[in-house]
C-alpha cells in the first residue's frame, strides 16, 4: 500500500511538471491544466487516506473480537467454568466412545452428541518447549499458564519463571476453585493447573503448595503424600500430616464414597486411595467413588459456597486420568468403560449448566496416548496366500464388553503368581484360569502365550507387565489396534458449550487455552 501510494504520487507530480511547462492558451483557462493535475493529486491522496482509515477501523474491530469480546453482552462471560479433562484422549477416542455407547448401552455420548454437536470445538497442538511429543506436565502447564515448559516441569518455564497458574488467577479474581482426579491429586495435570515445581515427581512440594493455595475442593487419590511415612500408607519423609493441616484450616476430610453424601463444609478434602483410583472396569463402588460422584460433590460444595460468599462463581478442574493409563497399556476394554464413566461426568456438568446457564463447560485433554484406532485391513495370510480382512463389527464390541478386568489388574495377578512358582505348567494353568474367568472367548495365539509365559518365568521380580502382549491378542481378534504404548503428537480436541464458547474455534496452540480462559475471567 505504501509503495503503490509513492508511485501514484510520483506519477501525478510528473504530470503537473509536464503540464506546467506547456505555454498558456490565453485567458483564464490557461490555468486549467495545472489545476487539473493538482485536483487529481488531491483526489488520490484523499482516497488513500480513506482506505487507510477503513483498514484501521477494521483492525480495531477485529482486535475487539479477538481479545475476549469485551464489548459484547454479559451473556458471553461465564461465571462458572468446568474443565473436564480426559487425559490421553482426542477425537479418535471420543468417536469410539460415541458408537460403543450407542450400540452397547443405548445411550448418547454427551461429548460428541451434545458438547461438540451444539457447542464449539477446535483442534489444539501440544508440543512442549523441548520435545515434539509432550508429557502431561508440560501440556497441562501450557494450558494453565500460557507458556511452554519442558517435559516433566510443573508450570516453570525453561528460564525459571513461574507464571501464574489458572487456578491462582481464578482465586485472585475472587472465584472459588476445585481440583479432582482419578490419579493422585498431586499428579501432573491437576498440579500444573495449580502450583509450580521443577519436577512432576516433587510430590511433597506439590502437596505443600496445595495447602498454601487452599483450593476449596481437593479430591482424588494420593493419600500417601499427605501422610508421614511413620503411618500406614504414608510416604512423606518430613514427618508432616497434611490431612490434619487441612483440617486445621476448616476442611472436612472424607475417604469413602458414602461420605460424599454427608458433606457439611464449604471446604472439602477427599482422598480415596493411597495412589491411583481404580479403572472403572475394576472399581468397587463401595470403596471408590466414580468420577461423576466426585464431580457432583464438588459442584455442590463450590456452588453453595459461592452463594454464601461473594458469588463470583468458580473454576473446577476434573480429570479422568485412567483414559491415559488405558492408552499406555493398550487396554481397549478399560478405555471403553472409562470413556463411559467420563461421559457420565460430562452429563453431570451439563445438568448443572442447565440449572446454571452462566456456566461454561469445556471437554478436552492434554495429549493423545496410544495411537488408538479401530482398523479395516489385512489380518493375516490364509491358505494358499489368501487374505483375511478384519473390520470392527458389533460382535467385536460385545466381546470387549464382556471383559471383566483391566489389563493392569491381569498383569498384577499374573506377576504375583509368577513370583510364587517356578513351574511352567502351573503358570500356564493359572494363565488359562485368568483368561477364562475374565476374558471370555478371547483367543490367545501360541506365539503370544509363549511370550507371556517366558517373561513371567524369566523376570518374575521385574517391572514387566504382560498387558501389552495380551492387548495384541485382543487387537488381532477385535480389530482395535494401537500404534504406540506412549504419547503421540496428534492434535487434541477442545469441545466447549456455554457462554464464551465462541472463542474456541479453528486450530490453535495449547498456550492459547490459558489466554482465552483468562479473557473470560476478565484478565
Amino acid at each position: 500500500m505504501q509503495t503503490q501510494g509513492r508511485l501514484n504520487h510520483q506519477k501525478i507530480s510528473q504530470c503537473c511538471v509536464e503540464e506546467a511547462a506547456k505555454p498558456p492558451s490565453g485567458g483564464f483557462f490557461h490555468l486549467r491544466p495545472r489545476y487539473s493535475c493538482v485536483m487529481n493529486k488531491l483526489k488520490t491522496l484523499i482516497y488513500a487516506y480513506l482506505v487507510i482509515c477503513g483498514i484501521a477501523i477494521s483492525n480495531f474491530a477485529l482486535a475487539q473480537v479477538t481479545h475476549g469480546h469485551r464489548a459484547s453482552t454479559l451473556g458471553t462471560v461465564p461465571k462458572n467454568i468446568i474443565i473436564l479433562f480426559a487425559d490421553g484422549t482426542t477425537s479418535s477416542q471420543y468417536e469410539f466412545g460415541r458408537y460403543s455407547s450407542a450400540l452397547l448401552r443405548q445411550q448418547p455420548f454427551a461429548v460428541t452428541d451434545v458438547v461438540m454437536a451444539k457447542g464449539q470445538y477446535q483442534l489444539m497442538k501440544t508440543e512442549s518447549a523441548n520435545y515434539f511429543v509432550t508429557d502431561s506436565a508440560a501440556a497441562a502447564s501450557a494450558m494453565s499458564t500460557g507458556y511452554k515448559v519442558n517435559n516433566g516441569a510443573i508450570s516453570i518455564t525453561p528460564d525459571g519463571n513461574t507464571p501464574p497458574t489458572l487456578m491462582k488467577a481464578a482465586k485472585d479474581k475472587g472465584k472459588r476453585i476445585g481440583l479432582l482426579s482419578t490419579a493422585p491429586i498431586y499428579d501432573a495435570s491437576p498440579a500444573a493447573f495449580s502450583v509450580h515445581a521443577k519436577s512432576r515427581r516433587d510430590n511433597e512440594l506439590i502437596v505443600n503448595q496445595y495447602l498454601e493455595l487452599a483450593p476449596d475442593v481437593l479430591m482424588g487419590g494420593g493419600s500417601s503424600y499427605f501422610l508421614p511415612n511413620t503411618l500406614a500408607g504414608g510416604k512423606r519423609k518430613d514427618g508432616k500430616n497434611i490431612i490434619e493441616a487441612f483440617q486445621a484450616k476448616g476442611y472436612q476430610y472424607i475417604n469413602t464414597p458414602e461420605q460424599l453424601n454427608q458433606i457439611s463444609s464449604s471446604k472439602l478434602l477427599g482422598l480415596f486411595a493411597e495412589e491411583d483410583l481404580d479403572y472403572e472396569i475394576d472399581r468397587n463402588p463401595q470403596e471408590v467413588p466414580s468420577l461423576s460422584q466426585m464431580l457432583a460433590g464438588a459442584l455442590n460444595v463450590l456452588n453453595q459456597g459461592s452463594k454464601k460468599g461473594n458469588n463470583k462463581g468458580f473454576v473446577l478442574f476434573a480429570e479422568n486420568e485412567n483414559t491415559d493409563s488405558a492408552g499406555h497399556q493398550n487396554d481397549v476394554a478399560a478405555l471403553m468403560r472409562d470413556l463411559w464413566a467420563f461421559d457420565d461426568a460430562v452429563k453431570v456438568a451439563l445438568e448443572f449448566q442447565r440449572r446454571n446457564p452462566d456456566t461454561l463447560v469445556i471437554v478436552t485433554g492434554d495429549h493423545e496416548t496410544g495411537g488408538f484406532s479401530p482398523t479395516y485391513g489385512r489380518k493375516n495370510l490364509g491358505p494358499a496366500g489368501s487374505v483375511n480382512y478384519l473390520n470392527v463389527k458389533i460382535e467385536q464390541l460385545k466381546l470387549i464388553e464382556r471383559y471383566k478386568m483391566s489389563l493392569n489388574e491381569f498383569s498384577q495377578k499374573f506377576k504375583a503368581k509368577a513370583k510364587q512358582t517356578t513351574s511352567s505348567s502351573d503358570l500356564n494353568t493359572y494363565l488359562n484360569v485368568l483368561l477364562q474367568d475374565n476374558f471370555p472367548d478371547l483367543v490367545l495365539d501360541d506365539d503370544l502365550r509363549e511370550k507371556i509365559l517366558n517373561q513371567g518365568q524369566l523376570n518374575p521380580n521385574s517391572n514387566y507387565l504382560p498387558s501389552n502382549i495380551l492387548a495384541l491378542a485382543i487387537a488381532r481378534q477385535t480389530g482395535f489396534y494401537w500404534g504406540s504404548s506412549g504419547h503421540t503428537p496428534t492434535p487434541i480436541t477442545v469441545a466447549v458449550i456455554g457462554p464464551g464458547a465462541q472463542l474456541f474455534k479453528g486450530f490453535d496452540d495449547n498456550t492459547a487455552f490459558a489466554v482465552k480462559l483468562r479473557r473470560l475471567m476478565g484478565q
